[in-house]
This record gives structure tokens, C-alpha cells and sequence, in this order.
């Protein structure tokens, strides 16, 4: 992608009405910009980096088994009232059509699922059964002031889970667990598995959390032994004994990138939503949920990957692979040489699948180019000036010195 065709969103400083430092970076580096308060637009750097961590996501959904479907924003009044969630879901955004029939916007899917997976469950045979999405979410939050981390409109996974029994439960609710250990550590983020409040569906659920100073959620745990639980169901104070080793626990503050639920049959129930077993008798099927905030995981990363000069993207879910820029002095002839040379390790770096972001621009200074570069956050930074000739100048992103380099090496940096 050439830059001198590519929108630039960069501003200059930090906006000044946002508080949550993951949307004033983002913001700042042009990868959102904010409409209003909870409310995004994802840009073309930023929609990038949403695509990569859904292909990230999807691929380990589809190999639990999983299979893809793409359910409603707006919900009718009467799945909500079938469960009793029209009066108790505070946050749901309600709606008046013309013809004075109610909806919602979907803040979760339990409610439209649940019809959906009873047209192909019938018996134990068509069980197990996993149906997920990734889709806009609403929640009609009171302070929604936490940038990606909480917003009235966001993007999220929702995976749905139907079995014959608790223990088939158990078992899809263990490889799910592994699948978003997966998923993290791909994303380069290291996780804790902390018990939560399993609210009326069962005694605990589960919180995926990263540990963060910007964190909305306290965790307390052991590092002794990773116990770990959210302080809302854990009151234990700092240095209090571990119930499970009772060496001394530990606060600290998080942030919540996925969770799930054992639901048993809180939702088939109301729905009618049973299946014949083995001996021909019918048993109402049980339940499971799984979610994965995406928009809040770049807002995570964001938190998790910078620098006092701006992003720090880890590798898979960079925008692009390499910056490619090309510096340009005074002198025309030379110039010619240098954007020539220029096109030429851009044409390489694409013809082997490498994602580049190529700096073109005749305008902009060296320091200017720079400074952006380090604001954006690509994780690998390539130059070619009248200093490196025939080479490349190649510099990671963390690193405080770069290198000069035949193009050959810069494959085995983008491989690492």
C-alpha cells in the first residue's frame, strides 16, 4: 500500500476529549476516530488490525468445531419476554418502530440462537452443537469512559455451545478454555484464568484477564499456585493466605478480554428446546457461551503494546508487516535513484507475501516520516536513502539501533 494514496488520519496531538489512554493513542495514530462517547469509527489502519485478530479468532473457532453464522442486530420484543431479559437486561437498547412494535439491539444473542439451533437438534445424535458469530454489539452503558474497553457499540465473538448433558458440557467447556489460551497467546498477550460469579447459571464463571494498571477489574491471586479470582466474589485483602497453597495473595488490576459460561439449560428451557436420547426420551439440552471482545482486544493490545513515541503492534495483528520509506533530499537525480530503488524492494516484499506500508511521500522530512512510523507501531522499519545505496537500513520497531542490510535478511526478520 502506498502512502502517498493512503488516507492519513494522523493527528498531531492527543484529542482532548478522550480519557482512556488506548483511544487517545489510537486516536492519535489514526487508527479510530470517536463519533461519541462509546462509539468508534475503525479507520483504515484500525480495520486492519480488527480483520487480523477475527482471522485469529475464527481460525481457532473452526477448529473446535465450530461453524460460523451471522445473527441479527435488531431482535424482536417477544425472544427477550420468552426469557425474561425484556425487564432485567438494564442495559439493553429498546426501540419504537412506526408501527409501534418494540425491539432491541442485540447486546448478546442467547435469545436468537437458541430458535435457531432448534431447527437442527432433535436427537442426541445431532448433539454436540457450536454455533458462533462475530458481530456489533449494544449495551446501553451509564459511563461508557474506557475507550475500546467499554463502549456502547462494540465488535465481538459470541460462541454458543448445545449438549446432551453436563459432563458433554465439561468436556467442550475444557477445550474452549484451551482454544482461548490459544488464541492470546497468539495475539501475544499473556492471560489469567480467574474464577468469576457464574450469576444463576452456575456456582463460577470464567474471565480470560490481562494484567494492566489501566484495568476496570481487580483480580485476586496467587502466584504461587495461579489461584485466581475477580475481587466481586473475593473479598480476601493484599497478603491474606491462598485457600488452595496459603502462601500470601496478591491484587492487581486487569482487563477482561474473554469469558465463559456453563448456561445449563437456563435459555433451551423457555424455548422448549429439547432433544430425544439414546432411549428415546426427551431431556432439554444444555448450554454453553464463550466471548471474545474484539474491538475491546485491540484496545488491549493498544494498552499492553506502547512506548513513549506511540504503538508497539505485536506481529500478528500489525497493520502491515514492514514500513518501507523512502528518503528524499534536495538533489532530483538522486531522488529518481532512490524512489526507483525504493519501488524495487517494495515489488519484492510483495511478490513474497509481505505486507507493506510503503512511504513514498516526496513532502514530508526524515523526522517527520520517523515519528509517524513510531506512532503507527509496525513492527519492522525499512529505509532506503542516498545513505544505505544498494541496501536497506532495517530497524524493529523496539529495538534502539538499526542495521544495514542486502534484502535477503529482511525476509528472516519478517520470520521472526
Amino acid at each position: 500500500m502506498r502512502q502517498s494514496s493512503f488516507p492519513n488520519f494522523i493527528r498531531k496531538e492527543f484529542p482532548r476529549d478522550e480519557e482512556a489512554s488506548n483511544a487517545r493513542i489510537l486516536i492519535r495514530a489514526g487508527f479510530v476516530e470517536k463519533v461519541m462517547a462509546g462509539v468508534y469509527t475503525y479507520l483504515p489502519l484500525g480495520l486492519r488490525v480488527i480483520r487480523k485478530i477475527e482471522a485469529i479468532v475464527r481460525r481457532h473457532m473452526n477448529a473446535l468445531g465450530a461453524h460460523e453464522i451471522l445473527m441479527p442486530a435488531l431482535t424482536p420484543k417477544e425472544a427477550w419476554m420468552t426469557t425474561g431479559r425484556w425487564e432485567t437486561f438494564d442495559a439493553l437498547f429498546k426501540i419504537i418502530a412506526r408501527d409501534k412494535r418494540e425491539y432491541a439491539l442485540g447486546a448478546t444473542h442467547e435469545e436468537i440462537v437458541v430458535p435457531t439451533a432448534q431447527r437442527v437438534v432433535f436427537s442426541y445424535k445431532d448433539l454436540p452443537l457450536g454455533l458462533y458469530q462475530i458481530q456489533v454489539k449494544f449495551r446501553d452503558e451509564p459511563r461508557p469512559k474506557s475507550g475500546l474497553l467499554r463502549g456502547r457499540e462494540f465488535i465481538m465473538k459470541d460462541l454458543y455451545s448445545f449438549h446432551a448433558d453436563t459432563a458433554a458440557l465439561d468436556r467442550y467447556y475444557r477445550d474452549a478454555t484451551g482454544a482461548y489460551t490459544r488464541i492470546f497467546k497468539e495475539l501475544g498477550l499473556s492471560t489469567y484464568v480467574v474464577e468469576a460469579s457464574g450469576g444463576t447459571f452456575s456456582k463460577f464463571s470464567h474471565e480470560f484477564q490481562v494484567f494492566h494498571p489501566n484495568g476496570e477489574d481487580t483480580v485476586v491471586f496467587c502466584p504461587a499456585c495461579n489461584f485466581a479470582q475477580n475481587s466481586e466474589i473475593n473479598t480476601s485483602g493484599e497478603n491474606s493466605p491462598c485457600p488452595l497453597c496459603a502462601k500470601p495473595l496478591q491484587h492487581r488490576r486487569a482487563i477482561e478480554v474473554g469469558n465463559i459460561f456453563r448456561l445449563g439449560t437456563k435459555y433451551s428451557e423457555p424455548f422448549s428446546m429439547m432433544y430425544k436420547d439414546a432411549h428415546g426420551v426427551q431431556r432439554p439440552v444444555v448450554m454453553g457461551c464463550y466471548g471474545i471482545g474484539i474491538s475491546r482486544l485491540m484496545g488491549t493490545l493498544a494498552e499492553a503494546f506502547c512506548d513513549d513515541r506511540g504503538l508497539t503492534w505485536p506481529q500478528s495483528v500489525a497493520p502491515f508487516d514492514v514500513h518501507l520509506i523512502a528518503l528524499f533530499g534536495p538533489n532530483k537525480k538522486e531522488n529518481t535513484a532512490i524512489a526507483k530503488r525504493a519501488q524495487s524492494v517494495y515489488q519484492k516484499l510483495t511478490d513474497a507475501g509481505i505486507e507493506a506500508l510503503f512511504d513514498d511521500r516526496i513532502g514530508p522530512s526524515a523526522g517527520e516520516k520517523f515519528a509517524e512510523s513510531d506512532l503507527v507501531g509496525i513492527p519492522l522499519r525499512l529505509v532506503v536513502s542516498a545513505k544505505t545505496g544498494t541496501k536497506i537500513e532495517v530497524k524493529e520497531r523496539t529495538a534502539n539501533r538499526s542495521r544495514v542490510v542486502d534484502f535477503s535478511a529482511v525476509q528472516k526478520y519478517c520470520k521472526r
